[in-house]
């Protein structure tokens, strides 16, 4: 019988004083042969099988030690993204009025169609712990370059990073339909996270999208603004204040059916100069107004329950950005302006 030879592909002390250590106890030159015959053919499958993996499945990932978070926003947004070696970035946006939502953008058009996996992954120094499937995300219609997840998917990924986890995102490439992974690392999150809930702290209560169409409510046949549609304004003029872009307002005002169309016209028209007057007291420039007046002809919803005409007693209010010299200068200046004309 023979001595072991080799353990633990102990070849690297070839060539060494250990070596004869090792060797001690071997004669056969035949077994040398076979023995090294077995290594080479273990190293050609493993470089086979790496270069299958290369060849079949690309996955973006930064460096450890090269992995940054970087935290920046105003009122508006806040971001909390990590750069992606060779791929992009990804991270968490997270808009005035709304939680976060967490999204990967490529510099280039790496994503196939269809919806991705997105996954909180255990780190591989956490045994114990398996990846959470998040469910699907979205690739948007930019040409495969960007992916969108819900408020909730990115609430969990949060969590996930706090925890140690790493967002992963599944899919398969654009061209050829290969495997395709991408992973944030969670290397130095806490204090990044830390300065991105200073900037969430200071976002506006609301977006522009939130406020862009508003619906006032009015009680029974009464024109006079409420104290809850006061306060609606004030939330809107508490945006206009951060945003001085919006400089165009369209004042609409309805009715139910209950009355008479003459009756649900004039309804309408004072309903639409209480929020018009608001809005002068306000500072709000009368060329910067357009007021209409519908009586019962746009219902938001049909008229045909008590609580369906308690919605359709309303005025709407429409924001816009339209360019200046657009705008018609105000024949004169009138504390409380009378329409001339309805639409």
């Amino acid at each position: 019988m023979y001595q072991p030879i080799v353990r633990h592909w102990g070849l690297k002390h070839a060539g060494t004083a250990d070596s004869a250590q090792v060797f001690a106890g071997f004669v056969d030159s035949s077994s040398i042969a076979c023995l090294f015959w077995s290594l080479a053919m273990r190293l050609l499958l493993l470089v086979s099988l790496l270069a299958a993996s290369s060849a079949h499945a690309l996955t973006f990932q930064t460096r450890l030690e090269k992995v940054v978070w970087q935290v920046e926003g105003d009122q508006f947004e806040c971001r909390l993204m990590q750069p992606i070696t060779g791929f992009g970035s990804g991270g968490f946006v997270r808009r005035a009025g709304e939680s976060a939502r967490f999204r990967l953008r490529a510099q280039e058009h790496w994503f196939g169609k269809g919806s991705a996996l997105l996954v909180a992954a255990a780190a591989p120094w956490q045994p114990s712990r398996s990846d959470i499937a998040l469910g699907s995300v979205s690739v948007m219609s930019d040409e495969g370059k960007l992916v969108d997840s819900s408020f909730e998917q990115a609430g969990r990924l949060l969590t996930g990073l706090l925890e140690g986890r790493s967002p992963l995102v599944r899919h398969r490439s654009m061209h050829g339909g290969d495997p395709l992974e991408v992973r944030l690392l969670p290397v130095r999150f806490d204090k990044a996270y830390a300065d991105y809930l200073t900037c969430t702290a200071k976002l506006l209560p609301v977006n522009f999208d939130q406020i862009r169409h508003s619906q006032l409510g009015f009680s029974g046949g009464d024109f006079v603004l409420d104290d809850a549609a006061r306060a609606q304004i004030e939330r809107i003029f508490l945006y206009l204040k951060a945003d001085p872009s919006v400089n165009h307002f369209t004042v609409e005002g309805h009715s139910d059916n209950s009355g008479d169309r003459l009756t649900n016209r004039e309804l309408s028209r004072q309903r639409a100069l209480a929020v018009q007057n608001y809005l002068l007291s306000k500072g709000i420039k009368q060329e910067q107004i357009t007021m209409r007046f519908h009586g019962e002809r746009y219902p938001l919803v049909p008229n045909n329950s008590k609580a369906n005409r308690v919605k359709n007693r309303r005025a709407t209010l429409t924001l816009d950005r339209v360019d200046p010299a657009t705008l018609v200068p105000a024949a004169s200046e009138k504390t409380n302006p009378q329409p001339t004309s309805a639409s």
